[in-house]
């Protein structure tokens, strides 16, 4: 599933994740929407006021957030490098406080609903970074949070302009990469041991990403001499200085290894969580409320789970008696379905041939818009995003660029043992395979980030909520499965249940390790037994909710209010339902949370 991964949204957008040749914000506020009713209510004078403070906004945050400009296909800060010290934290603190007052400014009340709905998220979205700033404080415990990987490989991997200026914009922000580390260094302070090495990890994929390949780059560019020697000591002095932090991270993370009691616990706190949930997920529930829901989610999917089990018994294991332990008994099931798996070798391949056959039925069964138009480009993942413990996800173009590649990032098994890889491809089934392809892909987060970037509004699809992201991929399988897709077979709906329990449980794991203490073996176990994941894949995942927190709820939250939504208006509809005109008009609506999109939606039932 796609990882937070916000790393979720980049531009290239990573569930969670680019001046010359600069595409002009108004290809995308002139975007057409999906359906006509994304407008939401005739424009107003206010509106127009609102709109001017947006533009106003959004110009200042480019210039004082320059990698989130070119990760939004923004490339006129291409060759920009924030360091991330104290001054920079002054200068951030200033802009939310100013912004968020400008906002408060407003009557609301005179605004059509959809520009109500911006407000609201730009409220929460800067009151959320001034809290995760001020308090969560996560700049100075989590190492992770410094790797210039990111930004570079968006300059140089996406043709926004020749290579030549791309190269130039490489340099410029190359020649900032030292003190850049410098303020990392300064600010790192009794981080957790768990963001510590995935720091090492990832910043040693950043200096892959500045060697052999570059340099071949370079040297087959038409930059002048004196330019490519300036570009080769710039590199030089950007590894070294790489190079100390990572040296400076291993040293702390030995101590820590030695002394766990000077590590900082990768655990939040009740408190944190819940605030953090609030603004992440936007969801209208507390933490208890969807961790009791998630539990008894759990508990029916095993119900269907045990009557699609009993009926594939017969055929998988003959007279042989089922276990009394209906767990046991569907986990028997599903490890002989699981046998059926493509070659290691053929992992990231497999999933290249599947995209055909996914867009060919969401086609003729016409469930919402395609646009072939829209290229998605299968690669394996690049070194600097992986390690994070997820091993897929898509990385999609941002609105100023949205005719840029999609790319679904796919991490080969190279590097695993040959256990960890059998539990692997054993998890990632033949079915489940094709589960995750239509997650990831189509319908899944290619298609709604695609639709996305045609929303007119800016606001929602910059400032998108993981959890309306998320539930539409979670979402856009059951709408698959329920249209046929995989034949009604015993065997895909087992392997979805299964996958869908995934999410339940992620809720559920991650509120429990981040909120009440759940140990590694105790979650491990739930998710084996309980969810009928591989070893491989429970320990990943343990390994991710120890790098991140809330991210993992947003799976089945998102999900959760989709369907209630979907539900509510099928009731209101009755037979004029049409579940191709849901989804594009649900997916109209940009990267708001469910529960503005709801409001729109269903005004009745805000």
């Amino acid at each position: 599933m796609t990882a937070p991964k916000h790393t979720a949204i980049a531009g290239l957008l990573l569930i969670g994740l680019f001046s010359v040749g600069q595409a002009q914000p108004s290809q995308a506020q002139t975007a057409k929407p999906a359906t006509p009713s994304a407008s939401a209510g005739t424009p107003t004078a206010a509106d127009a006021a609102f709109d001017a403070l947006v533009t106003d906004t959004l110009d200042e945050m480019w210039q004082l957030f320059p990698e989130q400009a070119v990760r939004y296909g923004n490339y006129k800060f291409a060759g920009q490098l924030t360091v991330p010290d104290a001054a920079q934290r002054a200068r951030e603190a200033a802009f939310y406080a100013k912004r968020v007052g400008a906002l408060a400014a407003i009557d609301t009340t005179k605004l059509t609903a959809a520009k109500r709905i911006d407000h609201q998220i730009m409220v929460n979205q800067f009151e959320s970074r001034r809290w995760s700033a001020e308090t969560f404080r996560g700049w100075q415990w989590m190492p992770s949070s410094y790797n210039v990987g990111g930004a570079i490989g968006l300059v140089l991997n996406t043709p926004y302009a020749p290579l030549e200026d791309r190269l130039r914009h490489l340099a410029s922000r190359l020649e900032r990469v030292p003190a850049y580390y410098v303020a990392a260094k300064a600010n790192v302070s009794q981080p957790t041991l768990e963001h510590t090495t995935l720091a090492i990890n990832q910043n040693r994929g950043t200096l892959r990403l500045l060697g052999e390949r570059l340099s071949a780059q370079v040297a087959g560019s038409m930059l002048s001499a004196t330019e490519k020697e300036a570009l080769g000591a710039h590199v030089t002095k950007a590894r070294a200085a790489i190079e100390d932090y990572i040296a400076h991270l291993t040293a702390i993370e030995k101590d820590l290894t030695a002394s766990p009691q000077k590590a900082r616990s990768f655990r939040i706190g009740a408190e944190l969580y819940e605030r953090k949930f609030a603004f992440d997920i936007q969801s209208g529930l507390t933490v208890k409320q969807l961790h009791q829901r998630a539990l008894a989610e759990k508990q029916s999917l095993h119900d269907a789970m045990e009557k699609r089990a009993r009926a594939l018994w017969p055929k998988l294991k003959g007279s042989a008696p089922p276990p009394a332990d209906r767990l046991v008994m569907i986990r028997a099931v599903i490890d002989e379905l699981s046998k059926q798996h493509v070659k290691r070798e053929d992992f990231v391949e497999a999933i290249r041939k599947q995209i055909p056959t996914l867009e060919k039925f969401v086609r003729e069964k016409d469930l919402v818009d395609q646009d072939p138009t829209r290229p998605l480009v299968v690669r394996e993942t690049p070194l600097y995003m992986r390690g994070g413990g997820a091993g897929a996800s898509i990385s999609a173009p941002g609105p100023f660029d949205p005719t840029a590649n999609t790319y679904y990032n796919v991490t080969p098994l190279d590097g695993m043992s040959d256990a960890d890889a059998a539990s692997y491809l054993r998890e990632y089934n033949d079915w489940t395979l094709q589960i995750l392809n239509i997650h990831e892909a189509i319908p899944g987060h290619y298609t709604q980030l695609m639709h996305a970037n045609k929303s007119p509004s800016l606001i929602k699809t910059i400032f998108g909520n993981g959890a309306m992201i998320e539930g539409w991929a979670v979402f856009s399988e059951k709408v698959m499965l329920d249209a046929g897709y995989g034949d009604n077979a015993d065997e895909m709906w087992l392997m979805w249940m299964k996958w869908n329990l995934r999410s339940v449980v992620n809720t559920i794991i991650d509120i429990e390790i981040q909120t009440m203490n759940l140990g590694r073996d105790a979650a491990i176990t739930m998710m084996t037994r309980e969810a009928f994941q591989e070893d491989k894949e429970a320990t990943n995942k343990w390994l991710r909710a120890t790098l991140s927190q809330v991210q993992l709820t947003s799976y089945y939250a998102g999900y959760a209010d989709i369907t209630d939504l979907r539900d509510a208006l099928r009731r209101q509809q009755g037979e004029k339902f049409s579940v191709k005109a849901f989804n594009n008009q649900f997916l109209s609506y940009g990267n708001a949370p469910v529960r503005a999109i709801r409001a729109l939606m269903l005004p009745a039932a805000k």
